[in-house]
């Protein structure tokens, strides 16, 4: 597997986070260095050691306006650069390659850093290879982001910055296992677990639920602006049987594994103020079916001020937005 610009990859406790005491960045002594060690306070290490050159090239204002992407801290896309630089590249540092690598890791459960190096090697040649970071607003403002984009992947991280919201805003993750198109099966595809558990659910249905349930028409896949409680098509989680809610929360917790429990309290703290999982509507797609094998690689769970949309064909696409009030706007 291809490294960062050279690095040797680094384990969750023996990274750059473990090093950080031993490294040395411009403009930032020992004293300076954060005392509890999370994705938001490492961000904080980076911004003060960047040199004014670098932090005119990714270190933007709170309210900043890109004039492509628009408001730049609420932007999602499936491939995309917040900035110019790549992390891999020369523009930054050994160390400070290092810190961005630790606040990935930070954002990512240690369980699911393999998988996701597995989608960079296969996606953008690696972590960091055409990928870059946007810093957003100010350290200790209150207002601070930390943003990582690339192709399949948008994190950011922002210490609840950002108000109503969980992740800091929309994600993105995403796969291609398999020369664009994949096999309907999806070998090797990281992701693709999510959708048999979600497929799980649809096999539990019986037919008048199962009517409810699949959907002809697919919605764009970057349609996940918040339709508050006229959201979607599909079967309302109202309507499942015990058994198959619960089942439905298994689901849901498999989507919110790979990030860190902050993140995933977070999100269940919206989706709670929503109504919960009963005030959602999950919809399989008939479009995209690839292989005709009824295994629905297209579909969608969607709150008044939740989306999962998991499009799965040609390969996977999975859009995240979570807030806990849908007058929080879109910008996809």
């Amino acid at each position: 597997m291809r490294t960062l610009s050279g690095l040797p990859r680094r384990s969750f406790l023996t990274g750059a986070v473990a090093a950080v005491g031993g490294i040395s960045l411009p403009g930032l002594g020992r004293s300076e260095e954060p005392a509890a060690k999370t994705p938001e306070t490492l961000a904080q290490l980076l911004h003060a050691g960047l040199s004014p050159q670098q932090r005119k090239a990714v270190c933007f204002p709170w309210e900043y306006v890109h004039p492509k992407f628009g408001l730049l801290r609420t932007r999602v896309a499936n491939n995309w650069n917040a900035s110019a630089p790549t992390v891999a590249g020369d523009f930054f540092t050994k160390d400070q390659q290092r810190l961005v690598r630790d606040i990935f890791e930070h954002l990512i459960e240690p369980e699911w850093h393999a998988r996701f190096d597995k989608q960079l090697e296969d996606d953008a040649g690696g972590f960091g290879h055409d990928q870059s970071i946007a810093l957003i607003g100010t350290p200790g403002s209150g207002q601070f982001q930390f943003l990582l984009t690339g192709r399949h992947m948008t994190l950011r991280c922002d210490g609840d910055s950002a108000e109503h919201v969980a992740f800091g805003g929309p994600i993105f993750y995403g796969h291609d296992a398999g020369g664009s198109t994949e096999e309907p099966n999806h070998p090797g595809n990281v992701f693709w677990p999510q959708a048999l558990a979600a497929n799980g659910i649809y096999t539990m249905l019986d037919g008048r639920q199962r009517k409810l349930a699949l959907v002809d028409s697919l919605p764009r896949e970057n349609a996940i602006a918040f339709r508050g409680r006229e959201a979607g098509a599909g079967i309302p989680v109202s309507e499942l049987s015990p058994d198959q809610r619960a089942e439905m929360e298994k689901v849901l917790s498999l989507l919110l594994e790979p990030y860190r429990t902050t993140d995933r309290d977070e999100a269940r703290q919206c989706l709670t103020k929503q109504g919960g999982l009963e005030a959602c509507r999950l919809a399989f797609y008939r479009t995209g079916d690839l292989g005709d094998d009824g295994i629905w690689d297209n579909w969608r769970l969607e709150g008044p001020s939740f989306v999962w949309h998991y499009r799965g064909a040609p390969h996977v696409h999975v859009w995240v937005n979570i807030a806990d009030t849908p007058a929080i706007p879109t910008n996809a």
